[in-house]
């Protein structure tokens, strides 16, 4: 499920203080079917530019050869691509990822599920062309046959193993492998020596320490407006990692209707509610990438309640009923609240 982009406020928002400014290495690339950037502060001497980027790209094609749908050869692809009859091996990565999954699924009340994939193909956000016939409601229940993680999937956590219980069963990560990704990325600038960093990948991000300024990191949260880049929110950030989800970037039109991307995995429909968007702060990004998806699905109501009832950080911009473009009403969990009233 595609995130929507978070705008870095950094260097720009932070007052000088007159100090010789900390040295800071920037890297930017693709992964992950979108991009990733990296600032960097107060580097040891001993890692240079290149070497912190063969770092990067080391651990993004790991990542990647792990959890990427788009490879065919990848662990993920492998585990969808297998019969039903057998365990599939898979690696600690993927486990620990596997098992976040199931803790949120749970949590969320079912909301946040990565056996989507059926739905997202039939909804059109996958190889199906967006133009195509909305599904009829017998390929709606037909594909929901396949959905439910923890009805479909057995994991054996001491074996490190998955079972399925078809063959048609699939795993998509796409909601939380990029979350993953960039912790995996700030531990190994962590094991550079670099204890200050700011690592975002397609909007969603993980910070330490305090940017070239000494300041905590300040990170923009974008307005739900289709075509803007415009600042909703700004949140100081220091050892945590943030996630936004939204409906207004990625759907599709059918005959005057807005379909979102965002499914629901009970009804197997696309969520029809006034949020548009979630953003999370949690201990790290696997964490907030996951909870960002599945609050959205949620919706404010829901999701506000299960948020206060495990103490998560979330904003919820919701549309005003009956309001015009523009019209939005924005809500906070107590964590979150907290969160900004921190020094």
């Amino acid at each position: 499920m595609k995130k929507t982009f978070v705008i870095l406020a950094l260097s720009t928002l932070a007052a000088c203080s007159g100090e010789e400014p900390a040295k800071v290495v920037a890297l930017s690339g693709n992964t992950m079917g979108t991009t990733y950037n990296i600032t960097a502060v107060g580097i040891p001497d001993t890692v240079s530019k290149n070497r912190l980027s063969s770092a990067v790209e080391t651990i993004l094609a790991d990542v990647n050869a792990k959890m990427s749908n788009w490879d065919k050869a990848s662990e993920v692809s492998l585990l969808n691509a297998s019969d039903a009859s057998r365990p599939v091996s898979v690696s600690a990565d993927f486990m620990t990822v596997m098992t976040a999954a199931d803790d949120i699924h749970a949590l969320s009340d079912g909301m946040f599920d990565v056996t989507l994939g059926p739905l997202i193909e039939l909804w059109g956000f996958g190889s199906r062309k967006p133009e195509d016939q909305i599904p009829a409601d017998a390929d709606i229940e037909n594909a929901l046959t396949f959905v439910g993680q923890t009805r479909v999937l057995t994991l054996d956590r001491g074996t490190s193993t998955i079972s399925k219980s078809d063959p048609k069963v699939g795993v998509n990560l796409s909601a939380i492998a990029k979350g993953f990704g960039i912790d995996a990325v700030a531990a190994g600038l962590k094991k550079l020596g670099i204890d200050n960093y700011l690592v975002e990948i397609g909007g969603d991000l993980v910070t330490a320490g305090h940017n070239q300024h000494g300041e905590a990191w300040r990170i923009g949260i974008e307005k739900p407006e289709p075509g803007e880049k415009a600042v909703e929110l700004i949140v100081k950030l220091a050892g945590k990692g943030l996630a936004t989800s939204g409906d207004y970037r990625n759907f599709v039109e059918h005959e005057g209707m807005r379909y979102s991307h965002i499914i629901n995995p009970v009804t197997g429909r696309p969520i029809t509610h006034r949020t548009t968007s979630v953003t999370v702060v949690a201990e790290n990004a696997m964490i907030a990438d996951a909870w960002a998806t599945a609050m959205l699905v949620l919706g404010a109501e829901r999701g506000l309640k299960i948020a206060e009832a495990n103490k998560i950080a979330i904003y919820v911009i919701s549309r005003k009923k009956n309001g015009n473009a523009g019209a939005y009403v924005t809500e906070m969990s107590s964590a979150f609240d907290a969160l900004l009233k921190s020094k």
